[in-house]
């Protein structure tokens, strides 16, 4: 791999060598009477050389979900679709939400000549084969391999970004999230005798209970195990594609985990609100606080959380390293970046700047945040949240990384790249510097 990139760099000084080596080799005019001497054609010569291309695959950690300046995605005939308004179907390729500030593009890639995002908000393990709109809850795009296999006609692929697992046919992140806010926010607006609210999962309807989420709730070991199985079968697939259509095979794979929103602990002024924490009965002011801040979620959801985002960071690495035994020369890293964002999570540190987004639903599909819940009741809060489950892409965005969170992932990505080493961890210092080793 490493000789790829030397190879890109010098790319002039490699033109002029081989124009050189033309004609050197370029047949002399014959004399006249004699006969012409053949001159070989272009596939004896050999054709130009392609423009080299990184390429990101998998889900919304990738797609640049969240960072906004989102571009048209084409659907399963091609067609470019633009934004088609919030109360449009969520299964419009649109919101696949490929932005150009995902990492892909932002990251310094010495030796890349183009760049290809095809990764698809809420992508899962088979959407790599299958076109996601072939099943439930689907975008109207093709399989993302068939997609690569397109640009892989115009361009040598030579790095391919893979963010997947996080959403497959046992659990999906945005179940997740919005399984334990919805418990917070019922949690504190309604008291234990107003039993004839109906909490439901803002994603999924789903009846909910109050308590804080726990390990049970996000993902069992069965669960991780079963996701690492599929996700492995969809990253072997994207290996051995770029074997049939990369022909010098020059390419690296890499793998990358995630980051979790949410700190191991919130910052004192997120604690308590009206002399409340959320350990009691209805705290009303407790979950605005912590709304506006973009964190409603227990203090006791935390820890489970973190282990659900230790939990896949294991299952990445291991599909790495499967990927690794039974693909023996296969260039492959895996990209832990869990401590990308350490010390500027949502809610970890008082006015501080987050690398991610807040979690917001709107009033109906009007494109207009609620930045509060101050003036809202449970009835209020019951309308907003309807929003969510009814028109998911008005909520999508919610505990992605923002643009300067994708732009610290572009960084990692740019370690990744160019050590070439079969680990790489990502992580932000105390000062906002990054170690990548």
């Amino acid at each position: 791999m490493s000789s790829r990139r030397a190879r890109s760099r010098s790319a002039p000084l490699l033109a002029l060598s081989l124009a050189a080596a033309v004609l050197v080799a370029a047949p002399a005019a014959a004399e006249p009477g004699e006969p012409t001497p053949a001159v070989p054609d272009e596939a004896a010569l050999g054709t130009a050389a392609l423009p080299t291309a990184a390429v990101a695959l998998g889900d919304s950690f990738v797609s640049g979900e969240g960072a906004g300046d989102y571009q048209p995605v084409g659907d399963t005939a091609g067609v470019a679709q633009g934004f088609p308004g919030w109360d449009a179907a969520n299964s419009n390729p649109y919101f696949c939400h490929r932005s150009a500030h995902a990492s892909i593009e932002v990251a310094d890639l010495p030796g890349i000549d183009e760049r290809f995002n095809l990764a698809c908000s809420g992508g899962r393990p088979a959407d790599m084969a299958t076109a996601s709109a072939a099943r439930e809850q689907g975008r109207g795009v093709s399989a993302q391999l068939d997609q690569l296999r397109s640009v892989a006609t115009t361009h040598d692929v030579d790095l391919v970004l893979v963010g997947l697992g996080s959403n497959n046919s046992h659990f999906t992140f945005g179940d997740v999230a919005a399984e334990c806010a919805g418990r917070f926010v019922g949690d504190g607006y309604t008291g234990w005798w107003e039993v004839w609210l109906h909490l439901v999962n803002w994603v999924t309807g789903a009846e909910l209970d109050e308590q804080p989420c726990t390990d049970a709730d996000l993902a069992g070991a069965e669960q991780l195990a079963a996701a690492q199985s599929e996700t492995t079968d969809a990253v072997l697939a994207v290996v051995d594609t770029l074997a049939e259509v990369d022909p010098d095979g020059e390419h690296r794979i890499v793998l990358q985990d995630y980051t979790n929103p949410l700190p191991e602990a919130y910052a004192e002024q997120y604690l308590t609100e009206d002399g409340r924490d959320d350990g009691r009965d209805k705290f009303r002011a407790l979950v605005d606080e912590r709304y506006a801040a973009g964190c409603p979620a227990h203090v006791a959801s935390l820890a489970p959380a973190h282990r659900f985002s230790e939990g896949l960071g294991q299952m990445v690495a291991g599909v790495a390293a499967t990927v690794a035994a039974e693909r023996p020369g296969v260039d492959v890293t895996y990209l832990g970046v869990q401590s990308a964002f350490d010390g500027a999570r949502l809610c970890e540190a008082p006015g501080g700047a987050a690398l991610a987004t807040p979690l917001r639903v709107m009033d109906g599909p009007s494109g207009v945040p609620v930045e509060s819940f101050g003036p809202f009741d449970k009835l209020d809060i019951k309308r907003v949240t309807d929003t969510c489950q009814d028109y998911y892409q008005t909520c999508q965005e919610s505990w992605h990384p923002n643009v300067a969170g994708h732009e610290v992932l572009g960084r990692c990505l740019t370690g990744a790249w160019t050590t070439g080493a079969a680990v790489v961890t990502c992580a932000r210092q105390p000062d906002g510097s990054l170690t990548i080793g």
